[in-house]
């Protein structure tokens, strides 16, 4: 530990064990996570962090080399993911287990690689490419209906509906269920937060019964009358002979609306309030393709989505120097930590698009890294373009606040005025 390297009062730290007592629900940790994380790479990017129970990495090589390594994956070998502990009685979570069991994000290969190999054939760049014209389309029909000479809340206006509504169109399912496919969403992703209740779960199971019933009648009317949607995609696609079973395909669906919209919401919703901090002009963080470009990889690097994500060890070994892990041990990955990490990143903590060192962990790498990373990078792209030149104008109307949410790191409302 270095000298210099004062904790925040709220972060208690014993730099002979390496053990850190942190709050993930502090609120001063919630608002702005990097004081933490500064203290934490000058003292130890890796350390074990009591309040989760595991050891964490945020040092920018580890996360990324810890990320590949194979000896560590989301599939937990003693059963299903569980904050609680796997011994407890699941009965009253049997629809949510039932989906996360064929979820692609939870598996390993070889099933993983056959699961993602039939669903990445819509979401490769040049196919994502084809739909930045509607994306441009929806962002100028959404900024039409902005309120006029009034406040108001970008999240729901603009972050929300956009991403929702291209996941919608490209899987085939009904845009008026968007509202609805958002409920079941934040219901499901709620599972993952620390210190969850029985009420969340059984919410959250309801809620995976609910989409899966949906979605299995969906499935049944797409293959008596198939489009050229992504639904009627995979319920024909197949590998060889080996096509997705409907409890594949109905996990995959859910999976991709949840990933196809959760992430992008609060991408977009920090992007556009670290762009408006910066003050000026915002065109001129969007003037060409390139500029843009640059300024969404410094967004997603400056302002993760999701700052931690969790692996299992699959074999006892030393994760990093002084630190082993024995078989079903999870370990935590500090995505936000590692891309303000000064060992990798001149000036972490200031916003710099097209800065040479560009290289942000928040899409995750290896065989998990994000399938619909070019869906959101275009979306992205198209929607701080359009905004800002359409709203040049546009300021931030109040100071605004992160959500209770450590995991998803996103606003509790983006409150502005154009």
């Amino acid at each position: 530990m270095t000298e210099k390297a004062v904790p925040p009062p709220y972060l208690s730290f014993d730099p002979a064990s390496r053990r850190v007592r942190l709050s993930p629900r502090e609120p001063a940790f919630v608002q702005n996570p990097y004081e933490a994380y500064a203290f934490l790479h000058a003292a130890s990017p890796a350390f074990f962090w009591e309040d989760y129970g595991h050891w964490c990495f945020g040092g920018y090589d580890d996360v990324n080399r810890l990320l590949r390594d194979r000896r560590f994956g989301r599939q937990n070998p003693a059963g299903v993911p569980d904050s609680r502990g796997v011994d407890q009685d699941r009965s009253h979570l049997a629809s949510f287990d039932a989906v996360e069991a064929n979820s692609m994000l939870e598996l390993e290969p070889p099933v993983h690689t056959r699961l993602r190999t039939l669903v990445n054939r819509a979401f490769v760049s040049r196919q994502v490419e084809r739909l930045r014209p509607r994306v441009e389309a929806l962002a100028n029909e959404l900024i039409d209906g902005f309120p006029k000479d009034e406040p108001f809340d970008l999240i729901p206006a603009y972050a929300t509906p956009l991403p929702i509504t291209i996941i919608a169109e490209m899987l085939g399912v009904p845009v008026e269920m968007g509202p609805q496919l958002l409920d079941w969403s934040h219901q499901l992703v709620a599972m993952y937060t620390l210190g969850r209740t029985r009420e969340t779960e059984e919410i959250a199971n309801k809620a995976a019964r609910e989409f899966s019933a949906f979605l299995r009648g969906y499935v049944a009317e797409r293959r008596d009358a198939p489009g050229d949607d992504l639904l009627s995609l995979l319920i024909a696609a197949h590998e060889g002979d080996q096509k997705l079973s409907e409890d594949e395909l109905v996990s995959s669906v859910i999976l991709l609306l949840n990933a196809g919209h959760e992430a992008t919401v609060h991408q977009t919703g920090n992007a556009v309030r670290a762009v408006l901090q910066q003050g000026g002009d915002p065109r001129r963080f969007v003037t060409t393709a390139e500029e843009t470009a640059a300024t969404v990889e410094e967004c997603l690097r400056f302002e993760a989505p999701l700052h931690m994500f969790n692996r299992y060890a699959y074999q006892e070994m030393e994760a990093a120097p002084g630190i082993t892990v024995k078989p079903g041990e999870q370990i935590g990955l500090l995505l936000g930590m590692a891309n303000r990490d000064p060992a990798a990143f001149a000036e972490p903590h200031a916003f710099l698009p097209g800065r040479a060192d560009q290289k942000n962990v928040s899409f995750g790498a290896g065989i998990h890294f994000c399938i619909g990373a070019p869906l959101a990078r275009l979306e992205l792209q198209v929607s701080l373009k359009v905004l800002f030149e359409r709203l040049p104008g546009i300021k931030l109307a109040s100071e605004p606040r992160f959500r209770d949410s450590y995991h998803f790191h996103g606003l509790e409302a983006l409150p502005v005025s154009a």
